[in-house]
């Protein structure tokens, strides 16, 4: 089973996929993010890559997450790259994910490109008001990125707040649940951790007979 968490950046979909794995145990669940297959812009200028638009669909290379949703969910072992978001390059080494019962992976485009929206048996959109994201995307960027506060509100002027208008807020109509931030952490950890245990029952039930 393949689920999709989608959102704006910093709308809560890694927290809320880690919280699942909490309960549902990291033997059954895999989770990958779509953060890990940003383009390698080793090619130019580390001036030029700190302008990309990053919150574009082609920054994304979506066959080789595609490809390797495909052969999770056939029961194989996938090598995912390692991106580096202070240099916008991708790491030589890759990480080693090993298949298992669920995966889940997030992203703020995951449901714009065809081929992912097809592989996921489950689509969660989780709605989150412009303010909130803003404050945990600098807390994110500052914290774990490497970035100073003028460079995340440059990038949140001239790219996240418009591509999020364009290719984050629209795509939620593909969603089959949309839950307001306000109710995230109780209502769509448990729904999630339902509709996981409800697949896991039903694999062993198969199993046994």
């Amino acid at each position: 089973m393949i689920i999709g968490i989608c959102g704006g950046s910093g709308s809560g979909k890694t927290t809320t996929a880690q919280n699942v794995i909490e309960k549902v145990g990291a033997d059954k669940v895999v989770l990958l993010e779509q953060d890990s297959y940003y383009l390698n812009l080793a090619d130019i200028p580390l001036d030029e890559r700190r302008q990309a638009n990053f919150d574009h669909p082609d920054a994304i290379d979506f066959d080789s997450l595609a490809d390797n949703l495909e052969s999770l969910s056939r029961g194989e072992a996938v090598e995912i790259p390692i991106y580096d978001f202070a240099t916008h390059t991708r790491s030589d080494r890759k990480k080693l994910i090993e298949p298992k019962q669920i995966v889940i992976i997030e992203g703020i485009l995951i449901f714009t490109n065809q081929r992912i929206l097809d592989l996921l048996d489950l689509r969660v959109f989780i709605d989150t008001p412009d303010d909130l994201r803003l404050l945990r995307r600098i807390r994110r960027d500052i914290e774990d990125r490497g970035r100073t506060l003028a460079q995340t509100l440059d990038q949140y002027e001239k790219t996240i707040r418009p591509m999020h208008h364009q290719f984050v807020e629209p795509y939620k109509r593909f969603a089959d649940v949309i839950v307001p931030e306000s109710r995230q952490k109780g209502t769509i950890t448990s729904m999630l951790c339902g509709v996981i245990n409800q697949k896991l029952a039903e694999e062993m039930k198969t199993a046994v007979s």
